[in-house]
């Protein structure tokens, strides 16, 4: 009788497993996809190492970055993969959205939305550009799912319905919830909190946040377990989870009652995003456009390779000019 390969010894052993194994053996490997966007130099890198527990400087985030975790969920059971995504640069780089948003992930994908409290007057715009260029390409990824998987798409969008608030009804007429599972984390606050109180009124104070955010995080990347716990008392630590709160709780944004009529906004968030203008101006589209370039960008700034730049930039001009000149030369001489 001729050996077994590897691969057929290999294949055995993993059929034995998932009939005769004990508890947990041969347990199928789950692999969940955490997409973190947000402001830039916001801190997401930092988040990232910290729930996985890397000791380690972060580092400027080079337009879009990968690296992953393992955990187990059990003794004696296969590690869980988690593929975590970070998209640096701010609002510049939008067109990278779609690589880590596939039919593929969609399934087990969530966003991360970390926003830098320490520059109010970026936060909303920025906010506002990510998730309506996130939200785009996803619409278009569960479009093409549709026509082939139509169940899938059906349960990935009854299991968002699910998260929401059955106590308050009349909410569901003003929700629409994001298509994928989204965490928004407000970061940098030790700057923030020396602000006015006055302005302190749309987030609040949180120095117990690094477990929280590593426990939200663990339960996207790992299926662990989420908390059930909230706090919306804005002199503490703000904590709530998806379909925990709702438009009554929330209530109406810290203005006169007769300045409201007079924003006419068309739905809640309409109306928060006037209230939280007016006190935070959002900056000219100037002063917010960030640099498309990277080579530009400060932040990757090497002495020896931009000066290098330099040169040959100043050398690219005059062979423009060059041959500008050689031409009008030629068309002269005929």
């Amino acid at each position: 009788m001729p050996s077994e390969t590897l691969w057929e010894i290999a294949k055995a052993e993993v059929e034995k497993r998932g009939i005769n194994g004990s508890e947990g053996d041969g347990a199928e490997i789950a692999e969940k996809f955490v997409f973190f966007i947000g402001s830039k130099n916001g801190g997401k890198t930092t988040i990232i190492l910290r729930c996985l527990d890397r000791d380690e400087p972060p580092k400027p985030t080079l337009a879009l970055e990968y690296t992953y975790g393992r955990r187990a969920k059990g003794h004696n059971t296969p590690k869980d993969i988690a593929h975590f995504w970070e998209l640096g640069g701010g609002t510049s780089l939008l067109d990278l959205i779609s690589i880590p948003i596939t039919g593929d992930t969609l399934r087990t994908f969530s966003l991360v939305l970390v926003l830098d409290l320490s520059k109010p007057n970026d936060l909303w715009p920025t906010m506002e550009n990510l998730l309506q260029a996130t939200k785009s390409h996803v619409d278009k990824v569960i479009m093409k799912l549709g026509k082939t998987n139509a169940k899938a798409v059906s349960e990935m969008r009854q299991k968002i319905w699910n998260n929401m608030p059955k106590d308050h009804p009349q909410d569901h007429e003003l929700i629409d919830p994001f298509p994928v599972p989204l965490v928004i984390i407000g970061s940098k606050y030790d700057v923030f909190q020396d602000f006015e109180s006055e302005k302190r009124k749309f987030t609040s104070k949180s120095e117990a946040l690094l477990l929280k955010i590593r426990g939200v995080i663990n339960q996207l990347a790992f299926g662990i377990d989420k908390s059930k716990s909230i706090c919306v008392d804005q002199n503490k630590p703000l904590f709530i989870t998806a379909g925990l709160d709702s438009f009554g709780q929330i209530g109406s944004p810290p203005v006169p009652e007769n300045d409201i009529g007079k924003l006419h906004a068309h739905s809640p968030m309409e109306l928060w995003k006037k209230v939280y203008e007016k006190l935070f101006p959002p900056k000219s589209i100037n002063t917010l456009k960030d640099i498309k370039d990277p080579a530009r960008d400060p932040q990757y700034a090497e002495n020896e390779v931009d000066e290098m730049r330099i040169q040959k930039d100043l050398e690219l001009e005059q062979y423009k000019r060059s041959s500008s000149k050689s031409w009008k030369q030629i068309e002269l001489d005929s």
